[in-house]
């Protein structure tokens, strides 16, 4: 049994069509269809039903699955840690939900060419279903997300929570008000984000908590877009405190809600069986060091 062969495999489990999974791994169809059947041949298992283009994993072959990504898993793991000397770049993948990415990485980056120059860190900017995923495939070092983040792949360390502040335009009727609740959102327009992400969820959540239903006009993919349409008069929302920003102050308010303290809890997660590299610990230091900043701000 080769090691190639269990990727040939894992491939072809995870897509499905021995094509596409040959196309993925850089390999002709018919050299992968033979190291499949090599292997089948090897182990005394059907690993897939063959149903037409799609290949779906026997009963040995979903059993044999699980113990291929743990094989792969600690292979991958020892050739990083065997690579992994003081003397040599590091690379690592960091990923991060969209509203908190442009307000928490750049300025991580730029600590990290200061203390740590030999750091290079990839980006991956998504929703946390995708960023979670993503960590549990190996395809990403670290990811920091909204929680709750509960599958059992994953070590989750708590980062800091953040306010979520109402957010109107200058002009809106709520804008000038002393006292705001949470009853007083039950009837506004409010401009979120897709129902994707974490923060919509939060806010729904929250809605829910007031019975309410939120009345959704508008649906963005950017907080930009989410703060142009309330500082016209479209709708109010509901953003996190790291969102608000200097220029705001020309077209948006920012407000607390009287009777209640929204907040959402911000985590780092990672693999649990995933080998913890140099470089994953120091982004790790300076993102602890910037947690405790946001905290006592």
């Amino acid at each position: 049994m080769e090691i190639q062969q269990l990727r040939y495999f894992l491939a072809l489990a995870e897509i499905g069509n021995f094509t596409r999974a040959a196309e993925k791994c850089s390999v002709s169809q018919p050299a992968l269809s033979q190291q499949i059947i090599n292997l089948e041949k090897e182990l005394g298992h059907k690993l897939f039903h063959r149903l037409g283009r799609r290949a779906v994993p026997t009963e040995a072959g979903a059993t044999f699955l699980e113990r291929t990504r743990r094989i792969l898993s600690e292979v991958d793991d020892a050739t990083k840690e065997m690579s992994d000397s003081p003397s040599l770049d590091r690379r690592i993948t960091v990923g991060s939900i969209a509203t908190l990415a442009p307000y928490l990485l750049p300025g991580l980056i730029a600590r990290c060419r200061t203390r740590f120059p030999n750091l290079q860190i990839n980006v991956q900017e998504d929703f946390r279903i995708n960023l979670v995923h993503g960590v549990i495939e190996g395809e990403l070092d670290l990811a920091v997300v909204s929680l709750p983040a509960n599958e059992p792949q994953l070590h989750v360390e708590p980062l800091w929570e953040e306010p979520l502040l109402l957010v109107t335009g200058k002009n809106h009727p709520l804008a000038d008000r002393k006292q705001i609740t949470a009853a007083d959102l039950a009837h506004e327009v409010f401009v979120l984000l897709g129902s994707s992400s974490s923060l919509t969820a939060q806010v729904q959540a929250f809605c829910g908590d007031h019975d309410f239903e939120p009345k959704i006009g508008f649906r963005c993919s950017q907080v930009a877009t989410v703060k142009a349409l309330v500082a016209i008069g479209a709708g109010v929302s509901i953003l996190p405190r790291v969102a608000r920003a200097p220029e705001d102050e020309a077209s948006l308010v920012y407000l607390t809600l009287a009777d209640a303290n929204p907040v959402r809890k911000l985590a780092v997660i990672r693999h649990l069986q995933r080998y913890q590299s140099r470089g994953a610990e120091q982004f790790l230091t300076l993102l602890r060091e910037r947690a405790g900043e946001l905290m006592a701000a």
